[in-house]
């Protein structure tokens, strides 16, 4: 397999696709694996294929091995539609294979509520105004990090997210907006520097990981023996939404999801509350007779 192929197809995701670097990095750490297994083999060497795509169901999470034959098929796509092959392999190969059903962990409320009186009591203002953003936005931690001054207005944020998919987002709550404001007016002379609006001690933008450490640092100073994510905070917006009985779609708009499939994970959540609720605190258990001796 040739690696010319592989340079030019990632030439072309750049240019006319207008990915992102951490998407092209890991179409190419993706295509690199491929080429490697695929180093004697033909292009369009079915079994050769099936051998691959077995080695990464049995290496890879379900989902890792998913990301990674999409991948592959993306640039198969492009092999064809380039006219360097005839026709596409994965047409006549079965790729569907079950996933287990993972449900989205959230936080419960009181550590919610403890996390944000942890970090108000720092009198960070920086730290404030990202926590209210990841609890009032249910935006992921890469489109916080990402935001750039110029998309920030009084009410509105412009996001640009997975795949460069541009949103609106309305900033309606007033803790997160009060939170912006001090945090802008105390460093507005460093912001104004940047082209990015949230920034480290350096006067550069601010990494995802460092939000990671972050959130881990409140949660700790908190008490929460758990292990809190940023991401986390996106589950618990999109699930309290929903128990708010707020419609599925704009859910799926708010949070940048291309597809209401994704979103839809949500409400097993939401069912999963439902049974627990029906079983732990339904009224029936409050009421006796005199045949609850009989079934007890």
């Amino acid at each position: 397999m040739e690696k010319e192929l592989i340079t030019q197809y990632l030439n072309q995701c750049r240019t006319l696709k207008g990915l992102n670097a951490k998407t092209l990095k890991a179409y190419r750490i993706d295509l690199n694996q491929y080429a490697r297994f695929m180093a004697d083999a033909d292009l369009m060497d079915r079994q050769r294929i099936i051998q691959y795509l077995s080695l990464l169901h049995e290496k890879y999470k379900p989902k890792t091995a998913k990301r990674k034959i999409a991948s592959l098929k993306a640039f198969y796509h492009y092999l064809v539609y380039e006219e360097i092959i005839a026709f596409h392999p994965f047409t006549k190969i079965d790729t569907h294979f079950k996933e287990p059903l993972l449900l989205p962990r959230t936080i419960d409320l009181s550590d919610l509520s403890r996390l944000l009186g942890c970090v108000y009591q720092s009198h960070n203002t920086r730290d404030i105004a990202i926590l209210e953003m990841l609890v009032t936005t249910g935006l992921r931690v890469s489109e916080i990090a990402k935001i750039k001054t110029s998309e920030l207005g009084e009410d509105t944020l412009r996001i640009h997210g997975k795949g460069n998919k541009e949103r609106i987002i309305f900033l309606e709550d007033t803790h997160l907006k009060s939170a912006l404001v001090a945090y802008y007016h105390e460093y507005q002379t460093y912001i104004e520097r940047s082209d990015y609006f949230f920034i480290n001690r350096s006067h550069n933008p601010i990494s995802e990981q460092s939000i990671r450490l972050m959130v881990k640092k409140y949660a700790r100073n908190a008490g929460i023996d758990k292990n809190i994510t940023p991401h986390m905070f996106r589950h618990t917006f999109a699930t309290m939404l929903l128990e708010e009985d707020v419609d599925i779609r704009y859910i799926q708009h708010i949070l940048g999801h291309s597809s209401i499939v994704t979103t839809q994970i949500y409400t097993h959540v939401v069912n999963e509350k439902q049974k627990k609720i029906m079983r732990e605190k339904n009224p029936r258990k409050h009421i006796m007779t005199k045949n609850d001796n009989e079934y007890a």
